[in-house]
């Protein structure tokens, strides 16, 4: 665990030590895309944050392989080189759409032939493990094309959910997160050395994100672009692919008794096949739905727009940090969820546990819908957005400008007419004094 550690946090301090000049470099550059239509933030932000990732990812790799324990994972095995072979080129691919904006089709094919590369040098999917039928293995067509469309799924899948300050990299460091304390398990508590590269894959995942985030959260000084999420979707998968296609059921059986049992066992890593990943549900649903949603107005599916999830949440009030965290939670919530399932499958606690949350995340989520008001008496121990606002004098005078009616003074004296037509300095005040009421209502 040290050695993880360790790797985890010399990853963190190369990424978060070079975004500072990364950033620098990027406006130099003129990385710096004018604000779309589709965009949160109101001030150009320079991209090109991928480039610190990368370098971090590369630190991480060059310290674990002079480690002692973890130098087995290169010598034992080529996925080390095979992930740093397809991140390259997924990054450089990156870097030249955050400078230039390449065309949609020709970043696809480029992360197709990254995976492809990956597939060349032995990070593929060998085998899936089924619940009640156990363990198939795959041709080599059948695992190239699995390999492959695990890979693009999930590299865009982190892409789509890249809309806010602080929310790719979030969501990807928890999804790490869990993943990395399943793989743990897998490798240190049954002594399975197929999945020491997926353990530090995760590790060394956490680091980049955790690296990048202080730099990243709202409001973000830099943007990861495409180079950083795409860089960070396909370390992911490329874990997933490890342990899920590399780790063979059949080893577990001393341990669980039968294959079937073992394949029970293993329900919460080869589930990532089939969503992708049930640790990064969230943009992963968020884009199944972008892409039905284009597809059925007639655009293409790669089409940006505004009906991301974390658009949705901006929509209905929430602001943008909480909108964040919300979406940090239902990562949370799927990620360690299915991990304590792993764990004991058989707890009803778990269970119980998981709905609870999930109520409490949906009354997060509806929050904005609901504006309660208190007592007087208690309104100083309240936000302010819970408390009742009394109709101020020059706001009154204000509504009645807008209207044009009168009203009647005390001692049954009728007021002086003030019209909608009010101008010069009074007008303006009382016109002033009515948006600001407005606001606040």
């Amino acid at each position: 665990m040290r050695e993880y550690l360790l790797t985890l946090c010399i990853t963190a301090a190369v990424t978060y030590l070079l975004t500072g000049p990364v950033r620098k470099f990027a406006i130099v550059a003129g990385a710096m895309p004018e604000i779309r239509a589709r965009d949160v933030h109101r001030e150009p932000t320079p991209r090109l944050g991928g480039i610190a990732m990368f370098f971090g990812l590369c630190a991480g790799l060059l310290v674990a392989d002079h480690l002692t324990n973890l130098n087995e994972v290169f010598a034992k095995s080529n996925e080390p080189r095979a992930l740093l072979s397809g991140a390259a080129l997924i990054w450089l691919i990156g870097v030249l759409d955050d400078k230039f904006e390449i065309d949609a089709l020709i970043k696809l094919g480029g992360q197709m032939i990254a995976a492809g590369v990956m597939v060349m040098q032995g990070l593929t999917i060998l085998w899936l493990p089924i619940p009640g039928v156990g363990n198939v293995a795959l041709t080599q067509w059948q695992g190239t094309l699995l390999t492959v469309a695990l890979v693009v799924i999930t590299i865009n899948a982190v892409n789509f959910v890249d809309g806010l300050d602080g929310l790719a990299a979030g969501m990807v460091c928890i999804a790490a997160g869990a993943f990395f304390l399943y793989a743990y398990r897998i490798w240190y508590s049954y002594g399975i050395e197929a999945a020491a590269p997926g353990t530090l894959f995760a590790a060394i995942l956490m680091g980049m994100c955790l690296g990048f985030l202080p730099h990243n959260m709202h409001p973000a000084r830099i943007f990861m672009g495409d180079s950083g999420s795409m860089l960070i979707g396909l370390v992911l998968s490329a874990g997933a692919i490890s342990i899920t296609g590399q780790v063979d059921p059949d080893a577990l059986n001393l341990y669980a008794g039968s294959e079937k049992a073992a394949v029970h066992q293993t329900v919460p890593v080869y589930i990532p096949l089939l969503l992708p990943l049930t640790i990064i549900a969230v943009p992963a649903a968020d884009l199944v739905l972008a892409i039905v949603r284009r597809t059925w107005r007639g655009q293409s599916p790669f089409a940006a727009d505004r009906g991301h999830l974390h658009h949705r949440l901006l929509e209905i009030g929430h602001s943008h940090s909480r909108a964040v965290l919300i979406m940090y939670f239902w990562s949370a919530l799927i990620g360690f969820g299915a991990l304590a399932y792993s764990v004991n499958s058989a707890s009803m606690w778990i269970v119980l546990g998981v709905v609870f949350l999930s109520a409490v995340g949906l009354v997060l989520l509806l929050l904005p819908r609901f504006t309660p008001r208190v007592p007087v008496w208690a309104q100083r121990f309240v936000p302010p957005r819970y408390r009742r606002r009394r109709r101020a004098p020059e706001a009154t005078a204000a509504a009645e400008a807008a209207t044009g009616t009168e009203a009647e003074a005390p001692g049954g004296e009728e007021r002086t007419p003030v019209t909608a037509g009010v101008s010069g300095v009074n007008g303006a005040t009382a016109i002033g004094a009515r948006s600001r009421f407005l606001d606040r209502r």
